[in-house]
């Protein structure tokens, strides 16, 4: 497993913490791209330097975390190799993984416990991309620059 990219804003800075220790607990190698406090922050400061790494595959995948989970992963999703998926619960964390082969695992740091985050993290690392006709649907994500609709 490549190095896993992690990061929040503020709002996410909590479950964070936790995070990283989950990651200890299994011994796995991790970037954090910051917040470093509880501090207010603005998201897109550590999402996009995530969403890079990601991106030129110095990290592999990525875990990112604000409030609402909401911002952080329109942020991500701005770029066009970044597969952001908002996980709130197991089921989504595979369906992400799944259907959409998510390379970035967001999470709503104000509503969910880190009890419903160790289980969303567990699906998320353990379901792998069933490819197929989802891999078809991946491949319409990204935006050509020229294209007019």
């Amino acid at each position: 497993m490549k190095q896993i990219g992690i990061c929040s804003d503020h709002a996410g800075f909590e479950l964070k913490q936790f995070v990283r220790q989950w990651l200890d607990a299994k011994g796995w190698a991790y970037t954090d791209f910051g917040t470093f406090s509880s501090e207010s922050c603005d998201y897109p400061d550590y999402a996009h330097p995530l969403a890079l790494a990601v991106e030129a595959g110095e990290c592999y995948p990525g875990i990112a975390i604000c409030g609402s989970g909401n911002g952080i992963n329109m942020t991500l999703n701005k770029h066009q190799h970044i597969r952001a998926a908002l996980c709130w619960m197991p089921e989504i964390a595979s369906l992400a993984r799944r259907h959409n082969n998510a390379n970035v695992l967001v999470m709503p740091g104000r509503f969910v416990s880190t009890q419903e985050a160790a289980a969303i993290m567990t699906e998320f690392f353990n379901t792998p991309f069933e490819g197929g006709r989802h891999q078809t649907r991946i491949d319409k994500i990204p935006v050509a620059v020229n294209e007019t609709h």
